[in-house]
């Protein structure tokens, strides 16, 4: 079984029922900020190595640098095989800043985008325009209805129903 199997065996389980769920979570959030914290303070720096040494170096378990692995594969500028991906498989944590940014806007991790070491990286008008477009990005916009006596929307002059409208 895969390091990211045994992750999702582990976090997803409901049998061993929400309490426990609500712990492993929570220890995981925790972890997860403080490895942001230290990666962000050096944004430029490309942190390589296998999966054990990564979870040394961030005083970890393996199975929560899996979770982070898998979380941060998205924002990586070099994607890392994390399907496939055992303790001795050599990974990065190179990631794009902006695309990061905005993946943690999109998971509304509040904990992790208002992370006080974003402020070295992006002024507050980039942090807010960057959360904007995020969040636009996945916003739905119908298209306004059009009534049968209207203008066509194709320019004709004609109203709707005597035009594109016609059946």
């Amino acid at each position: 079984m895969t390091l990211l199997d045994q992750w999702k065996k582990l976090a997803y389980d409901e049998s061993i029922g929400q309490a426990k769920l609500q712990q492993i979570w929570g220890a995981y959030f925790q972890a997860e900020k403080e490895i942001y914290q230290k990666l962000l303070k050096k944004p430029n720096e490309v942190v390589k190595g296998t999966v054990k040494e990564l979870a040394d170096k961030f005083e970890v378990p393996i199975m929560t640098m899996t979770g982070f692995l898998d979380g941060i594969n998205d924002s990586l500028i070099e994607k890392n095989p994390i399907e496939e991906m055992e303790e001795d498989t050599v990974v990065n944590l190179g990631f794009d800043k902006t695309l990061l940014y905005k993946n943690m806007v999109a998971a509304e991790a509040e904990w992790l985008y208002n992370l006080e070491e974003w402020n070295a990286i992006f002024d507050e008008e980039t942090r807010k325009a960057l959360y904007k477009e995020q969040k636009s990005s996945t916003t739905i916009v119908k298209a306004p209805k059009v009534y049968p006596n209207d203008p066509c929307p194709c320019g004709s002059g004609k109203k709707y129903k005597k035009c594109c409208g016609r059946k």
